[in-house]
């Protein structure tokens, strides 16, 4: 290769592994990603250091957790008049695109942004095609932020971006850039009013007389009852209550969220023709995945891990896609059973690149897939293990076991820790946690969690600590329980 690999981050919103049919899924139609994974390498086992949007982009572009970059929630835009002039939550932050802008990269972020003001450029990107909304509020109709031009697109934004990727691309060959492009999908996104709309794209008639038998009918839990309560109690606007109750029994709700993944592979189809008529086919890192997972009723809830009180991390929620393709270094059709997550592609492209990792107090948890990439069954990370957090619950993840840890101090309203055997209950249905029997398990799991998290903190943005999340929290109710009514988010540390 005579010139840096061009990279490309796909990332959509709100998609567990499932949605797909390169993952099994006999209802869906994907056949542009399941001809990628043909082409690369599909993981089994990733998952997302978070189950809310904003902390997994965070955790993408630094390769840290929320406990480190401090990002805990979703980033709540409806405050946005609030904000100081500028405002971005990873401002001065050493980020994937700031060093490879620095390295002579191009970078473009073409798609949802989620992470602060819209209206302005972030560090790090030359290029900056967004919408205004970090909540999808419609996949058409949306006021879009254009290197400076603002206008209405009234097209389905999953096309509207796709063409921007393409655009971008072909600027980049002309003028002979090693380019990097991200480009989050606001789709499926999986929420009402988005998937409740009655505009139908070219994927709707597929749907219409789905039966839907990929995803499970179960009853509403009361933990999601409980955590729609705690959000409502917190909220200065009316929840839509019918939204996460009804959802998961709603076949039109559900038809739609599976046309909207098909419109993705549209999209990712499109990028890959592109980058073949383009000539750059081999010279490309081509990377697919998500933000994070949703449950669509499974567990019997709806939406984000945090949609639960306690939060949880069941694989609905956490699992989440990962296919990565590039002639010369992946293997046509590879498949990977090792535990993954999306923050490890911070570290994996600035493997590849040639970027070093930037010099910082803490270590950074992203860790290389590089020698996955390249054929390795085994590397030598430590444990093969994921670590997560969800606020209130810090989770470990191995082949076998997943332990959710709560918080355990003054006044946590009762929660307790959950285990489950994976191998044995791979639906997560069977609470382990207390049993004597795997005492020890349990012991080992926890121990090697605390371990992880002392590692891997800011002592900002540590809430078992008494740290504050940058801008939002679903749990603030607990958590001035916990550490007293002056406890609030912030906007930045100082």
């Amino acid at each position: 290769m005579n010139k840096k690999p061009n990279i490309i981050v796909i990332f959509t919103d709100n998609q567990q592994a499932s949605t797909l049919g390169c993952y099994g899924n006999d209802e869906i139609h994907t056949p542009s990603l399941d001809k990628l994974a043909s082409q690369g390498i599909k993981f089994d086992n990733a998952f997302c250091p978070n189950a809310f949007c904003s902390p997994c982009r965070a955790s993408l572009l630094t390769g840290m957790l929320p406990s480190q970059h401090g990002v805990h929630s979703w980033i709540d835009d409806r405050n946005m008049p609030d904000w100081p002039a500028g405002w971005h939550a990873l401002n001065g932050m050493r980020t994937l695109p700031t060093l490879m802008q620095e390295d002579g990269y191009s970078t473009a972020l073409v798609g949802k942004y989620h992470l602060g003001e819209p209206t302005s450029v972030a560090e790090g990107f030359d290029h900056w095609v967004t919408l205004e909304d970090g909540h999808v509020r419609s996949f058409y109709r949306n006021k879009i932020f254009d290197n400076g031009k603002v206008y209405e697109q009234p097209g389905h934004s999953v096309d509207f971006f796709t063409d921007k990727a393409c655009e971008f691309m072909e600027s980049q060959v002309a003028d002979d850039n090693p380019f990097f492009l991200f480009l989050p999908y606001p789709a499926p996104y999986g929420h009402w009013p988005a998937t409740k709309e009655t505009d139908e794209n070219r994927h709707t008639e597929r749907y219409a007389d789905c039966p839907l038998n990929s995803i499970p009918r179960q009853a509403i839990r009361k933990t999601a009852v409980d955590g729609f309560l705690m959000v409502q109690s917190e909220s200065t606007t009316d929840l839509d209550f019918s939204m996460l109750m009804r959802a998961p029994n709603d076949l039109a709700t559900l038809r739609n969220y599976y046309s909207q993944v098909s419109m993705v592979d549209d999209g990712v189809g499109k990028i890959m023709q592109s980058l073949a008529s383009l000539g750059i086919e081999d010279d490309t890192l081509l990377i697919f995945t998500t933000d994070h997972g949703l449950s669509v009723g499974q567990h019997g809830f709806w939406g984000h891990g945090g949609s639960t009180f306690p939060s949880n991390l069941h694989r609905a929620a956490h699992s989440i896609p990962l296919i990565v393709r590039q002639k010369g270094v992946t293997t046509e059709g590879d498949v990977s059973q090792l535990m993954v997550s999306n923050m490890d592609l911070y570290s994996t492209i600035l493997e590849h690149t040639g970027i070093e990792k930037p010099d910082i107090d803490e270590p950074i948890p992203s860790r290389s897939l590089m020698p996955i990439l390249k054929g390795a069954s085994l590397v030598d990370w430590g444990e093969d293990a994921v670590f997560s957090e969800q606020e209130e619950t810090r989770v470990v993840r191995t082949q076998k076991w997943a332990l959710f840890k709560r918080y355990n101090g003054p006044k946590n309203r009762g929660i307790s820790d959950e285990l489950y055997d994976i191998e044995n209950d791979p639906y997560e249905t069977t609470n382990l946690s207390g049993v004597a029997e795997h005492a020890a398990v349990e012991a080992e799991l926890n121990n090697a969690l605390l371990e992880f998290f002392r590692t891997h903190i800011r002592e900002e943005a540590d809430l078992w600590e008494g740290g504050v999340p940058i801008q939002n929290s679903v749990r603030k109710t607990f958590w001035k329980e916990v550490w007293g009514d002056d406890w609030s988010p912030v906007y930045t540390y100082d």
